[in-house]
């Protein structure tokens, strides 16, 4: 196939395309704006393949996105803005580019005519869950900006496929890790933290519930969806590795070498989202399974932003955290 994937120099668009050039002849355009967490230097290796090609450009740009989507055989979309806290603090670019840019990625994909359309999406939107967990069929209850905006962003894609027939697909994964995420996000920001010897800021009474999934995982399930998924679907992706905030920066001090002493609690984020929890039935029916554990995939990523200092000092030296 000739893939056409946007956000793909962020975390898990990068992990993605690297995946692809591992396991597939498929040739791929990656589209990408190139926003504070955007970076070409986690596809720099992908970019010397020749079957890879970039381009610069915003997926709210109907021009560009006609420009170099047309001839492509099916769309991936990891492109949005994702961090729930700069939400909270400015939620208009979530919406610009989650429903906005969506539906622009829509409309023109129905122009062009592609044959595949997959919506990479969150557990976020289904919101807080106290007791058993939410399936593809539960209602939506999005509360944070962020959650909203992707929530939004199903919504519009699936309307698409309702309205014009396209042959979209919606994947809602749970929280995702591994190397090359942005150093916000709580697994790489306390881990490299951490191996600087600082303190890192536990939100609340760190009671908070999150699945974690390694990025591969997620990956090797949006793929099988993309190639063998029902058209107009939703397919939910997680891994079963429920855990507290607190339980899993233990295991980060553990895994750094440092004691309780280095965590700093804080005001509790607001309208903080007490527990995720989706099934992954759906996705496992189409042959889909794990393939890291928890506690050797975080093994694996704490080391690998060990070895990774000039891929991640930078960034949050210019994020000034």
């Amino acid at each position: 196939m000739k893939l056409f994937v946007t956000g793909a120099a962020g975390f898990i668009g990068s992990n993605y395309v690297r995946w692809l050039q591992s396991n597939t002849d498929d040739e791929v355009t990656i589209f990408d704006a190139l926003t504070y967490a955007g970076n070409l230097d986690s596809i720099r290796d992908v970019l010397d393949d020749r079957r890879f090609s970039f381009v610069h450009a915003d997926i709210c740009d109907e021009d560009d996105v006609l420009t170099a989507m047309d001839g492509h055989d099916a769309v991936v979309n990891f492109a949005a803005e994702t961090h729930v806290d700069r939400s909270i603090k400015d939620g208009f670019s979530f919406v610009r580019t989650n429903c906005f840019g969506t539906n622009v990625l829509c409309d023109v994909a129905r122009r062009v005519g592609v044959h595949r359309f997959l919506h990479i999406s969150t557990d976020e939107v289904y919101g807080s869950i106290e007791v058993g967990s939410f399936s593809e069929s539960d209602p939506l209850s999005p509360r944070s900006p962020y959650s909203a905006a992707k929530a939004g962003s199903d919504l519009i894609a699936l309307s698409y496929y309702t309205t014009h027939g396209l042959p979209v697909m919606v994947t809602r994964c749970s929280n995702n890790f591994g190397p090359y995420q942005f150093p916000e996000k709580v697994i790489p920001l306390f881990t490299t933290n951490l191996l600087d010897g600082k303190p890192v800021p536990l939100y609340g009474d760190g009671g908070n519930v999150r699945d974690w999934i390694h990025v591969h995982d997620h990956n090797t399930a949006a793929d099988l969806v993309l190639r063998s998924g029902v058209v107009g679907e939703i397919y939910n992706i997680g891994a079963g590795n429920e855990i507290t905030n607190t339980e899993l920066t233990q295991r980060l001090l553990e895994l750094t070498g440092r004691d309780e002493s280095f965590i700093t609690p804080v005001a509790d984020r607001l309208g903080h989202d007490r527990r995720y929890s989706i099934t992954h039935d759906k996705v496992s029916a189409l042959g889909w399974k794990t393939e890291h554990n928890l506690v050797d995939g975080l093994a694996a990523t704490v080391q690998w932003y060990r070895d990774n200092r000039a891929w991640w000092e930078p960034l949050k030296a210019r994020a000034g955290f």
